[in-house]
């Protein structure tokens, strides 16, 4: 295993992190989601929140896979 990030190559470095931003994503609009419905269940008080929070899961989500890649080069 490298432990340094230098010592990875260009296209290595661009696949790490594309899958980290993929993945980041993921755990945004998964966490969105789950406290919209924490406030639907009445756990949390509702001031709207369920349905920002919904389109922000479904902004970050409709993006999509492809969207997700770093801008310049490594």
């Amino acid at each position: 295993m490298l432990a340094d990030w230098n010592a990875l190559s260009d296209e290595l470095q661009l696949t790490l992190s594309q899958e980290a931003l993929f993945h980041a994503a993921e755990t945004i609009a998964w966490q969105a989601e789950s406290l919209a419905e924490e406030i639907e269940c009445g756990n949390l008080a509702d001031r709207g929140g369920p349905d920002a929070l919904r389109l922000l899961a479904a902004v970050v989500r409709c993006n999509g896979r492809d969207r997700l890649v770093p801008a310049g080069c490594a």
